[in-house]
C-alpha cells in the first residue's frame, strides 16, 4: 500500500517499472556501504515491464549475491519489495523497504563485529 505518489514506482512511457528515487537513494547507499566493506563490487539495475531489479554482486562474473525486486503487482497482497539470495531464494518480502533491507544490514553489522 503507498501512501503518497512520491512513495509510488515510477513507470516509464515505454511501460517499464523502476525504482522511485527515495528508494534507489536508500539501495545506493547501502550498496556502498557494503562495497567499502569489500563485500560487494558490481551492481546492476534492471527496469522490465512488471518489476524493478537492483542485483548486487561480489565480482561481475558470478550471479547476484543479493537481488533487490520492486513488483507493484504484489503491493497488497504479499507486498511490493523482496530480497533474493545468490540462488533465488526469498530472504525477505515486505511493504517497507527498510524492513526489507534490514537482512542485509544486520550482515553489515555483523561484519563490522567481527574487525
Amino acid at each position: 500500500m503507498f501512501i503518497d505518489d512520491a512513495a509510488m514506482p515510477a513507470a516509464s512511457p515505454a511501460g517499464r517499472v523502476f525504482f522511485p528515487r527515495r528508494d534507489l537513494d536508500r539501495i545506493l547507499w547501502l550498496y556502498g556501504r557494503m562495497v567499502a566493506a569489500g563485500e560487494l563490487r558490481d551492481y546492476a539495475i534492471d527496469g522490465l515491464s512488471d518489476r524493478a531489479v537492483f542485483s548486487m554482486y561480489r565480482r561481475a562474473s558470478e550471479h547476484p549475491l543479493y537481488q533487490v525486486e520492486l513488483r507493484p503487482a504484489l503491493a497488497r497482497r504479499q507486498g511490493a519489495y523482496a530480497l533474493l539470495g545468490a540462488q533465488g531464494q526469498v530472504l525477505k518480502r515486505g511493504q517497507d523497504l527498510a524492513g526489507v533491507l534490514a537482512v542485509i544490514e544486520r550482515k553489515l553489522l555483523k561484519l563490522a563485529d567481527e574487525n
